[in-house]
């Protein structure tokens, strides 16, 4: 019998420790909005895009979830921003998604697609591939964020770049490391888990 699932494509970190099923999905993706709340009031101020931790939760979310989750996910903490004061700094409203930083939101949805969808092909886990689809995921989020700024403020290239990329390199990728060493520690755990078990059910028999 096939269960219903809105988890497409091969299995992650969330379909190795939960069955998969409508009710789990629902409650994983909530999880992932919640998650990124938190995160996302982790903020270092800075104009006019703040540095925040809710940048390294999407790529976890996206890479623990999977495509289709993690982008359903990052879609419903943007609705509960409109809201909730979820987004960064507590920052709420219809105003806060269509301002500068409305884009980065936006973008997110995209970025866990993407970094869920290189986990499902097993990408995480490695730390070399993890570090790779999160680098791709993060590029993601800059790709409608970068432009979303630039015409927001009616900013030129250089005042974009200035502004919402250059300051953010750095950080981008310390999480996109930070992220993959994560997930690839769960992964070895886990992994770890299974072949112990394996070793005392053969002394056992």
């Amino acid at each position: 019998m096939t269960t219903l699932t809105l988890a497409a494509g091969g299995p992650t970190l969330a379909d190795r420790v939960f069955s998969r099923s409508l009710a789990t999905d629902a409650l994983l993706i909530a999880a992932g909005a919640g998650i990124t709340a938190i995160s996302a009031q982790v903020v270092v101020p800075l104009y006019p895009v703040p540095i925040t931790g809710q940048t390294a939760a999407v790529l976890i979310v996206g890479a623990a979830l999977g495509a289709s989750r993690g982008a359903l996910a990052m879609a419903l903490y943007a609705v509960l921003g409109l809201f909730l004061p979820v987004y960064s700094e507590g920052a709420h409203g219809v105003g806060t998604l269509l301002g500068p930083t409305g884009g980065y939101i936006i973008g997110f949805i995209l970025a866990a697609a993407i970094t869920g969808y290189l986990s499902q092909r097993r990408w995480d886990h490695t730390l070399l591939g993890g570090i790779a689809a999160f680098l791709v995921g993060t590029i993601a989020t800059f790709a409608v964020g970068l432009p979303w700024l630039a015409f927001a403020l009616g900013l030129n290239l250089e005042q974009t770049l200035q502004g919402g990329l250059y300051p953010f390199i750095i950080g981008g990728i310390v999480k996109a490391v930070f992220a993959a060493s994560v997930v690839r520690l769960i992964w070895f755990r886990l992994n770890r888990s299974d072949a112990d078990g394996r070793s005392a059910s053969r002394d056992a028999a």
